[in-house]
């Protein structure tokens, strides 16, 4: 199994951008799916972003495209996710999560969060 610390969340006015990054530790990362998730208050937790091992698969929710982008380093165990053009409806808690495939993500490693807050 593999262990998953985020970072870069931090409070941004809209319009703006951070980076996360999600490090993850084992020498098996670069066999793993890996991917974000995204909570916000009073709802569940949503699906934002999603890419293969060998990135030949990507895969985002409508309401980020052309805004986020995901990618990895397999050389630095990390993958990192892109936010520019944020908005107040981005502000929530991201989860970093590896599995076997994009497709479940859901069924894998978990982070513990990073708060990202989007100001208006």
């Amino acid at each position: 199994q593999v262990q998953l610390v985020e970072s870069g969340g931090g409070l941004v006015q809209a319009g703006g951008s951070l980076r996360l990054s999600c490090a993850a530790s084992g020498r098996t990362f670069s066999s793993y799916a890996m991917g974000w998730f995204r909570q916000a208050p009073g709802k569940e937790r949503e699906f934002v972003a999603g890419i293969s091992w060998n990135r030949l698969t990507i895969r985002y929710v409508d309401s980020v495209k052309g805004r986020f982008t995901i990618s990895r380093d397999n050389g630095k165990n990390t993958v990192y996710l892109q936010m520019n053009s944020l908005k107040p409806e981005d502000t929530a808690v991201y989860y970093c999560a590896a599995g076997a495939t994009v497709a479940t993500l859901s069924g894998g490693s978990w982070g513990q969060g990073t708060q990202v807050t989007v100001s208006s």
